[in-house]
């Protein structure tokens, strides 16, 4: 029952019984529309470059609308053109108007083919809904292309429309807009489940993509808590994404794309370490630099000091947290300087580096002045970028831990599970918490370490807690027993270099484990799925990305160039449409490839026999309710309880 209180209230934007029935009859005309195609992308670890080729050939979608509408009539190399100027229209114009004898016919044509295709993308939208995404400038006239349909009466307004367009040299602009319309209508709903950030070159332009997209949501990953956690002034986080963008030779991404001030570290790294050759620490060079060349020696200085400075402020997190049980994680008081070994796990190691000039082996957890100096300098530069926090803004505005959409349940790491597979009861913040109830009380810490009052004990102990959801062993986005970086630097033992993955890892095989979970959520697992990322799928090894009986999609699948070794592909997208579920398997993106070599391998995992409406989606159960309330208002009007203004 509705109250009349909210009816009066609902009455001010329908004042009469008309307007409530025409919004009656406009909304369940909606509810029997095909719903819009969702895409879900995972690990994108700033490759900037492969993701926007997936997104803007919305995962191969683009090419085989072409191939549908075009495949009789134009030749297979036309069909490729025409997708890569929809994919890369900045590029592909101005190469055509060099190559084109007759650039003004090409428009014309061109602009027929995509008035065609952006027809057949708007189908599933209503006219309002596609003029919210039609730009400006030429707003008007697409609506009126769109809406024409080629019929008799209409064939020479279509035609006169499109001369016109090229006459006055606007065809270029108008081939432009339309072939972002296109990839926008294609991609109604954008899903990123974690880990935009490190290994690739350029987080910080996948950041200003996505802030470019319709709607878009974010599922956190540990990578992305970790700069979040950086941007909110932790200094083990700063610490560590420093040394992970020095690894990977991501100086474009630090000091050009987020104005990081890595000089004083350079000057101090080339002092302390002048006569080591820093042999354990050389970076990874996946990526070229665009602004500033690489000096190898210095690189590999700077990945060593900040190492050192991150170890100690990881220490001192670990000795002020002793609820995070991570003592075993603390190192430099176990090494033995005068004989060159660590102790760990109550054996002796040798270490592969034993120069330390910085630790002192009386108190070998405390910074020197100039370190303690140094991470100052670097935690003004994080906290005062101003498109850093931007972005940082952007996560929190559209992320989360996890999240339920259209009977999807995503999320990046992991639900922390016991080795006999249930729920494991977590001791956090003075609470035992496990499942669902445990990720929503992480999601108010991770808001609480940005958003709560500057130096309070609130913000203080949320922010600590950022680094522990990076490396922490009941983390749900890490998911392993440890995080193994100093064994790595400095021991050679293998054995020593194991990570343990949470048993949820195994136990998801099982469809009962995955059941288990749905319903934890208040999903139904008769129709309900995760997607789930951050570990990536070793299709070489023969592991599959669908897991618990088809219940579960693990869709990371290797888009960062740092994993493709290991997985053998270049990453997945899964693609949730109105007639069916599907894994499009994609290829290691080749600079200067042909388009047609770069389209994935689609896999339909399941088949859906009744079309889904929007009546079936979340948006639709929203205006099922609405429809309700006008109903109700409605009764009210015709038997006099509110009167019709």
């Amino acid at each position: 029952m509705i109250d009349n209180h909210y009816l009066s209230l609902l009455a001010k934007n329908y004042p009469n019984a008309q307007a409530a029935a025409s919004e009656i009859i406009n909304l369940r005309a909606i509810m029997t529309l095909p719903k819009g195609t969702e895409y879900f992308f995972s690990d994108l670890h700033g490759e900037h470059d492969a993701f926007l080729f997936q997104l803007r050939s919305a995962s191969g979608v683009v090419r085989k609308k072409i191939d549908e509408l075009f495949g009789e009539s134009i030749t297979e190399e036309e069909r490729t053109l025409l997708a890569k100027l929809i994919y890369y229209p900045e590029s592909e114009i101005p190469k055509a108007r060099r190559q084109e004898k007759a650039f003004d016919d090409w428009c014309r044509i061109t602009i027929y083919r995509l008035v065609e295709i952006c027809r057949e993308a708007a189908s599933k939208y209503t006219r309002s809904k596609v003029r919210k995404r039609l730009p400006e400038n030429f707003s008007y006239i697409i609506d009126e292309l769109l809406h024409s349909n080629g019929g008799a009466n209409k064939v020479h307004y279509e035609s006169e429309i499109i001369r016109t367009i090229v006459e006055t040299g606007m065809g270029a602009e108008f081939i432009l807009e339309l072939c972002v319309l296109i990839r926008d209508l294609l991609i109604d709903r954008l899903h990123i489940i974690g880990d935009i950030f490190d290994r690739g070159p350029h987080a910080d332009r996948i950041m200003d993509t996505l802030a470019g997209c319709s709607d878009v949501d974010i599922q956190w990953g540990n990578h992305d808590i970790s700069w979040m956690g950086a941007a909110c002034g932790n200094p083990a986080c700063i610490a560590n994404v420093i040394r992970l963008g020095i690894s990977y030779n991501n100086f474009d991404l630090l000091e050009d794309g987020y104005g990081i001030n890595l000089r004083p570290l350079s000057v101090f790294a080339e002092k302390v370490y002048r006569g080591d050759p820093c042999a354990r620490f050389q970076p990874h060079l996946l990526d070229k630099n665009q602004y500033d060349p690489v000096d190898i020696p210095l690189t590999a200085k700077m990945h060593k000091a900040i190492a050192v400075i991150q170890f100690k402020a990881e220490a001192r997190l670990i000795k002020k947290h002793p609820e995070y049980r991570m003592d075993d994680r603390v190192f430099l008081d176990k090494i033995d300087f005068g004989s060159g070994t660590v102790r760990l796990d109550g054996k002796r190691y040798p270490m592969l580096d034993t120069f330390f000039p910085t630790i002192d082996p009386e108190d070998p957890l405390a910074m020197t002045k100039e370190e303690e100096d140094l991470l100052k300098t670097i935690s003004y530069s994080f906290r005062h970028s101003e498109r850093l926090n931007k972005h940082i803004r952007f996560l929190y505005s559209h992320g989360s831990m996890y999240l339920r959409s259209n009977s999807n349940l995503l999320y990046h790491g992991c639900i922390p599970l016991t080795e006999d597979g249930f729920f494991e009861k977590v001791d956090i913040g003075g609470k035992v918490l496990s499942g669902r109830e445990y990720l929503d009380y992480l999601e108010k810490v991770v808001r609480n370490a940005y958003f709560a009052p500057e130096c309070t004990a609130e913000r203080e102990s949320a922010s600590d807690l950022m680094w522990y959801l990076w490396c922490g062993r009941k983390s749900p986005l890490f998911g392993k027993s440890k995080l193994t970086v100093f064994e790595r630097y400095f021991i050679a033992d293998p054995e020593t270099h194991a990570e343990v993955m949470n048993p949820y890892y195994r136990h998801i095989s099982n469809r009962e484990t995955c059941e288990m979970i749905l319903r934890e959520f208040g999903l139904d697992p008769t129709f309900s799925h995760i997607l789930n990322g951050h570990v990536p799928v070793r299709l070489k090894e023969g592991e599959s990305p669908v897991k618990g009986g088809g219940l579960l999609f693990m869709i990371d699948g290797g888009i960062s160039k740092a994993y493709q070794k290991q997985t053998g592909i270049g990453g997945y997208t899964f693609i949730d449409n109105s007639r069916y579920l599907a894994l499009a398997e994609h290829k290691p993106l080749k600079p200067g490839s042909l388009v047609g070599e770069d389209t994935p391998k689609v896999m339909i995992v399941k088949s859906i026999p009744q079309r889904v409406t929007v009546g079936d989606t979340d948006i639709g159960r929203a205006i099922k309710r609405q429809v309700e309330e006008l109903t109700a208002l409605l009764q009210s009007y015709r038997n006099g309880t509110i009167q019709e203004r």
